[in-house]
């Protein structure tokens, strides 16, 4: 039993200083773990490069769009001279003109003159012709709106912009109602029939010769100096225009009752086969062409169009209420 009052003191020291050794070779040893560490760190990142400038997608060369065409020049117009036998309507029908021999007219109105009819052989004819339209002048922008005080209003916004007026719908046809059903109103039909010429008569119908070689008159003269205007009897389509030998230029018309009506020895024509007529309109000028004696209109009535059986035209036309 160990004396009272003392204690046994704790060798410590060779432990502290084993200690101690351990710790500075424990740092003596981090030091070049530590360096090793540092230069096997991970270097610090680059700089990102700056972002590239975005590039607007390329479209295929199929897809792109081509450069516009620039519009074709108009067709230049054609000089045509007059050869006889000629007449507007004809030219224009032989030559496809747009508008017809009316359009032909109006591109020569000063070559031809007040009277479309009086063409003559060698007169030069533009066709094609076409005067230019005026240009559009551009609408004036609206005034911008004003409010109660005066000041301009604010621009509306797309949802409060006014929506734009509807199309304008086609006017239906007006019905007159009587005992109620309904008629719609019709055009002049062109009924009634006229002299074809304001002359008298100069040789009769049936009126006998050697120099008819039917050996009598199939028609009646009515006298008309030349250029007369020569009207249509009565509606109808025109079947004949041209030459017809010692008829000279002549115009033949079919009517609705299946007569015919010839006009013969014409100096100009102003229709051509298959154009509508109706009763009083011109369908040429007077002349003495063909086998004639001199300025004259021989009128004919016939039952078909390549001569058929002749009917008196006197009677025919009075049967139609006209006085002669």
């Amino acid at each position: 039993m160990p004396a009272k009052g003392k204690h046994r003191r704790p060798k410590s020291r060779s432990l502290s200083r084993g200690l101690a050794v351990a710790g500075t070779g424990g740092a003596a040893l981090a030091l070049p773990l530590m360096g090793a560490g540092g230069a096997n760190a991970a270097p610090a990142p680059a700089a990102a490069p700056a972002t590239a400038p975005a590039v607007a997608p390329q479209l295929p060369v199929a897809l792109q769009a081509a450069p516009a065409a620039a519009p074709a020049a108009p067709a230049a117009p054609t000089v045509y001279t007059v050869v006889p036998g000629d007449y507007l309507s004809k030219i224009a029908a032989e030559r496809h003109l747009s508008g017809g021999w009316e359009q032909l007219y109006a591109d020569n109105r000063e070559a031809v003159g007040a009277d479309p009819s009086l063409i003559h052989p060698g007169l030069k004819l533009t066709l094609g012709a076409k005067a230019a339209a005026p240009a559009e002048a551009a609408p004036a922008p609206a005034p911008a709106e004003r409010s109660s005080t005066g000041a301009p209003s604010a621009a509306k916004g797309p949802s409060e912009q006014a929506a734009p007026a509807p199309a304008p719908q086609p006017k239906q046809k007006q019905k007159a109602q009587s005992g109620g059903g309904s008629t719609e109103a019709k055009a002049p039909s062109g009924a009634g029939f006229v002299a074809p010429v304001s002359g008298g008569i100069s040789t009769q119908y049936r009126a006998s010769g050697a120099m008819w070689s039917s050996g009598y008159h199939t028609g009646v003269d009515f006298m008309a100096s030349s250029g007369t205007t020569v009207k249509a009897v009565g509606a109808g389509t025109v079947v004949s225009a041209g030459w017809a030998g010692s008829y000279g230029n002549e115009v033949i018309i079919k009517h609705a009752d299946g007569k015919y009506s010839q006009y013969a020895h014409l100096s100009s024509l102003s229709v051509s086969v298959g154009q509508g007529v109706t009763a009083g309109q011109r369908i040429g000028l007077s002349g003495s062409t063909g086998n004639s004696t001199g300025p004259h209109l021989h009128f004919e009535i016939r039952t078909g169009p390549s001569y058929g059986s002749d009917v008196n035209p006197v009677s025919y036309l009075r049967s139609k209420g006209v006085t002669l």
